[in-house]
C-alpha cells in the first residue's frame, strides 16, 4: 500500500527485529494516518535532494520498541519519525546538512552515530537538532549537528 507517491506503509513499517520475534508491527488507523503525514515529509526531502530516500527503521509498535530498547517517548511508536539514509545524496551528516538548511518544519533532526538521520514531525514542532554519539557511559546527545569526525 502507497502511503505516498515514494513511499509504501510496508517500508514503513518493516523490521527484522518484528519478524524474527513474531511481533505483531501493524499500525492502527490513527497511526496510519500520521505515517502518511510522515511519508509527506519525506516526499518534500527526497523532491529537495533528487536522490531516493532509504528508511532503516519507521513505526514501532510498542512491544517492538522495547524488544529493541528504543525511548519510552519514542516518536516511532506514533507514526511521527522515521530513520533514513539517501547513499546516492551523501554521507548521512550530508544529509542531515542539507535538511537543517531547507525550510522544513521537523520536531527533531538526529545525526545518529554517524550512520543514519532520525527525522521526526509533530503538531507542533521543535526544530531540534541534536547529534546522538557512543561514549564509554552510554548514548550522549549533543546539541546541533555536530561534525562527524
Amino acid at each position: 500500500m502507497n502511503l505516498s507517491k515514494h513511499f509504501t506503509l510496508e517500508e514503513l513499517t518493516f523490521s527484522q527485529t518484528a519478524s524474527r520475534h513474531g511481533i505483531d508491527n501493524t499500525p492502527d488507523a490513527e497511526i496510519l494516518s500520521n505515517l502518511r503525514g510522515l511519508s509527506n515529509f519525506l516526499e518534500v526531502i527526497r523532491e529537495k535532494i533528487k536522490r531516493p530516500i532509504y528508511i532503516t527503521s519507521g513505526y514501532r509498535s510498542s512491544e517492538l520498541n522495547k524488544r529493541i530498547g528504543g525511548s519510552k517517548a519514542s516518536a516511532h511508536i506514533s507514526g511521527h519519525a522515521a530513520d533514513i539514509i539517501s547513499p546516492s545524496y551523501g554521507t548521512p551528516a550530508e544529509l542531515a546538512e542539507i535538511i537543517a538548511a531547507l525550510d522544513l518544519e521537523f520536531d527533531q533532526l538526529i545525526l545518529e552515530f554517524g550512520k543514519w538521520v532520525h527525522v521526526s514531525v509533530s503538531e507542533k514542532p521543535r526544530g531540534q537538532m541534536l547529534t546522538a554519539i557512543n561514549t564509554s557511559s552510554g548514548v550522549e546527545y549533543k546539541s546541533g549537528l555536530v561534525d562527524w569526525v
